[in-house]
């Protein structure tokens, strides 16, 4: 072997090396939802005396994407690119409110499905103006929302009423970024508590009015 060609082996090995040992020492990817985990429901849940369906979620374009986006106390965002949500925010969002909702009502998201005719339907529609998250303190979701109940059949005609609502939820986060997420579970959840209850006495009595 010629000196040049044992200097050129000894530098390929001493790169192998180099991969290996970065390859090993790279921070791993952790991936969280927004989905709670899933519980027996309510003994005393009763049917909604509507059929229901979840439209799209608004998100805040900033925290609307697979990593997650941490408020830091500078007033500066970091995006952490190695821990991410399962999915973009907005579809983890509609998808953990429409299970949650979905428990209190009694009965499944038919967005997009056949609905019967002889019973009114309950449009849920969620723009989030914040989600925020600080690291081992807390998490925060500003979110309007609009309830729209379209009464039996399935004419254009028939009557419909709409209201509009916001609920600020802040939930106080334990350590570390499972901590973090625990607490926008509880948050979605507590929006949950608060639009299925709204939304059941304003079906039953329609001069209900938004929580204070």
């Amino acid at each position: 072997m010629t000196l040049r060609e044992s200097t050129l082996r000894n530098s390929l090995l001493a790169l192998a090396c180099v991969l290996g040992v970065t390859a090993c020492a790279s921070t791993p990817t952790h991936y969280y939802t927004l989905i709670a985990p899933a519980t027996p429901a309510p003994a005393n849940v009763s049917q909604a005396p509507f059929q229901f369906e979840m439209q799209a979620v608004l998100m805040p374009v900033q925290v609307d994407q697979p990593p997650l986006v941490i408020r830091q106390g500078d007033g500066s965002l970091a995006i952490l690119e190695n821990e991410r949500w399962g999915a973009p925010l907005g579809d983890e969002f509609h998808d953990a409110l429409t299970g949650q909702l979905e428990r209190r009502f009694g009965s499944r998201d038919l967005a997009g499905l056949p609905k019967q005719s002889d019973q009114p339907v309950l449009s849920v529609r969620t723009d989030v103006r914040r989600f925020e998250s600080v690291l081992d303190q807390y998490a925060l979701i500003d979110v309007v929302w609009n309830l729209s109940l379209r009464g039996s059949g399935a004419g254009s005609s028939a009557k419909r009423q709409t209201v509009t609502c916001s609920s600020v939820i802040r939930q106080p986060a334990g350590i570390g970024m499972e901590g973090l997420v625990v607490a926008h579970q509880k948050a979605v959840s507590t929006l949950a508590d608060t639009i299925a209850r709204t939304a059941t006495q304003w079906a039953r009595q329609s001069d209900a009015r938004c929580p204070s």
